[in-house]
């Protein structure tokens, strides 16, 4: 799909089942997506992922982050598509530790605000994240989000940030 630098994004496949299970199932990796590790079985697991790959959401696009020789290493998103405003949410994960503080979560979320913003009209991409994790806030902010707001939830504290298309579109430098 998009193959410029470290990695490329590409439609997901039931061959990433397994690498998804073990991130998903990884307390450390679940940890820093604010949720439990998963503990449904691998067969069950399969099956769901085969009919969400077969069925997929209007309000969800997934994609596999592979590095430029092919290696899956992680899954970014877009999702919570509301096309009355003109927003999403976005996600990502480096699964594979050795590509941790590499530069492929930035070069990932780069590609993927390509993808949003030359193929939707989404005008607003916002995510939350730790607050306590500053790897992923320093990406973000790599990428050209900015602090928006704070949340608490279950238990968890997140920093907000957004990035609309007018500031994406804007070369670096300019207007601050």
């Amino acid at each position: 799909m998009t193959s410029d630098g470290k990695t490329r994004l590409r439609e997901k496949r039931l061959g990433d089942a397994s690498f998804d299970y073990s991130w998903q199932t990884d307390p450390e990796l679940a940890a820093l997506d604010a949720v439990s590790p998963l503990s449904l079985s691998y067969p069950d697991y399969l099956a769901r992922y085969a009919v969400e790959l077969r069925y997929p959401s209007a309000r969800r696009q997934r994609f596999a982050i592979e590095t430029s020789d092919g290696q899956h290493i992680g899954n970014c998103t877009y999702y919570a598509i509301n096309n009355k405003r003109d927003e999403a949410e976005l996600g990502i994960m480096i699964g594979n530790r050795d590509y941790w503080d590499k530069g492929y979560g930035v070069d990932a979320v780069t590609k993927l605000l390509e993808v949003i913003f030359r193929q939707t009209r989404l005008d607003r991409i916002y995510l939350k994240t730790l607050v306590d994790n500053a790897r992923a806030q320093k990406c973000f902010a790599r990428c050209g989000f900015t602090p928006c707001g704070h949340l608490k939830r279950d238990g968890y504290n997140f920093i907000l940030m957004e990035l609309n298309r007018r500031q994406w579109q804007q070369p670096a430098g300019e207007g601050a």
